[in-house]
Order: structure tokens, then C-alpha cells, then sequence
């Protein structure tokens, strides 16, 4: 499969923008996919974040512990309550999308403040991938998560930062990276590789998480001193 960079002129891609409540966007890329969602689900309290930086939702889910009751009476018709606690707001938003048809999702809002929802939300982007027929991407203000199996071509350019996160894959090989991947049996130490040029590949035989930086990572300055 082949995964393209994501840009500002690539923001129109997604059939669905799932916002967290996590840190609101403020990246050019990550505003623009917010600017052009074609259906903006928002979990639970990130709805109070977005109506105040101009982006009205077309639907709320979550149990509504995080809204006003204000809001609660002005989105009703909009406002889906799932009470039950089995699963976060984000899945309890991604299933609502899947009932709607939408498969290309990207997830925004998913990472900062409280690190293990964020941690928990990174990890779930393999889980939908292997249990629902969606293919999510979860965007930061600095790069952007795809879950893969299998081969999978990735776009890139020169020193872009590169991290793969293996949930399972009992062999991963790569091409076109800086240093060679292998099934890693911690998370760590797939992380801080780097592109050599456009495009790299992975081989796995199994699920595993790609990050791709927006920017490429600085060199020194040549006769860069710290003398």
C-alpha cells in the first residue's frame, strides 16, 4: 500500500476529522484538514474548543461529563450520549463515523495533556485499523501517525524523521531508511530513524505504527561550533 505526505493541499483527503480533546490545532497542516473536514465529529468536550476557534461540529459523542449544559441544550440535535465506559470518546466517535461510511479518517486533537490518553490513543489507531474497515491517520502539530500490515510505500524527503512502533510483526525489513529496521521488541528502538530520499518501504508480516515528521531535521551549519 502506499502512504503519500501530507500537506496543506492534501487536507481535503479525509472523508471525516475526528477532534480530541487533547491539544486544539494550531499547526498549518493540521488547521487546514480542521478548515476543509467534510464531517467534523468532535469527543465530548474538544465540541466547547472547536465552536470557540470558529468550527462547528456536525456531531458530539461521548457521555457528555465535559459539556455545559448550556452547549448540551444548544447541540442537542447534534449531541449522540454514550454512556457506556468500555471504550474512550475517540472510539465511541470512530464507530459513530463508521455507521456513517466514512473510511478515510484523520484524528486530530488525540495527543497532549494527560500522556497516557495520549499514549492509549496513539496505540489505538493499529486497533481500528485490524478490527474496523477504516484507515486512520492521526495528525499532530509536528507529524502524523499511519498504522500498516504488510509492505507499505511511504513518501518522504530527505532527512524527514522517521519512527516505527511494531504491535506484533515477528519480522520488519526496510529500504530507503538510514539505518535498517528489524522486528523491534521495544518501542524505543524504532524510533529517531531517518529518510535518505523520497520515498522508503517496509516489509512486515504484521501490524505495525509509522510517524512521519513534517519538517526535516536541521543540520549544523557548516563550521557550526558549540566552542
Amino acid at each position: 500500500m502506499e502512504y503519500p505526505l501530507i500537506r496543506t493541499q492534501s487536507s481535503r483527503d479525509f472523508d471525516a476529522v475526528i477532534l480530541g480533546d487533547g491539544d486544539f490545532p494550531v499547526h498549518p497542516v493540521t488547521v487546514e484538514i480542521l478548515r476543509h473536514a467534510r464531517f467534523l465529529c468532535c469527543c465530548d468536550g474538544a465540541a466547547l474548543h472547536a465552536i470557540s476557534h470558529g468550527f462547528p461540529p456536525n456531531a458530539i459523542i461521548g457521555d457528555g461529563d465535559s459539556l455545559p449544559n448550556d452547549l448540551k441544550v444548544a447541540y442537542s440535535k447534534i449531541l449522540h450520549t454514550v454512556s457506556e465506559q468500555d471504550s474512550n470518546d475517540l472510539t465511541k466517535a470512530t464507530r459513530y463515523c463508521i455507521q456513517k461510511g466514512y473510511k478515510e479518517i484523520a484524528y486530530l486533537g488525540a495527543t497532549g495533556k494527560r500522556e497516557d490518553h495520549t499514549l492509549g490513543n496513539i496505540s489505538l489507531m493499529v486497533y481500528y485499523l485490524t478490527t474496523f474497515p477504516i484507515r486512520p491517520t492521526m495528525v499532530t502539530d509536528y507529524g502524523y501517525f499511519v498504522p500498516c500490515q504488510g509492505h507499505g510505500t511511504f513518501a518522504s524527503f530527505p532527512r524527514q524523521q522517521v519512527s516505527i512502533f511494531n504491535f506484533g510483526s515477528k519480522d520488519i525489513k526496510s529500504d530507503g531508511l538510514r539505518w535498517d529496521s528489524y522486528a523491534y521488541q521495544q518501542w524505543w528502538q524504532g524510533t529517531l530513524n531517518e529518510a535518505i530520499g523520497n520515498t522508503f518501504s517496509i516489509q512486515a508480516d504484521g501490524p505495525y505504527l509509522v510517524y512521519r515528521t513534517f519538517e526535516a531535521k536541521n543540520a549544523f551549519p557548516e563550521g557550526f561550533s558549540c566552542r
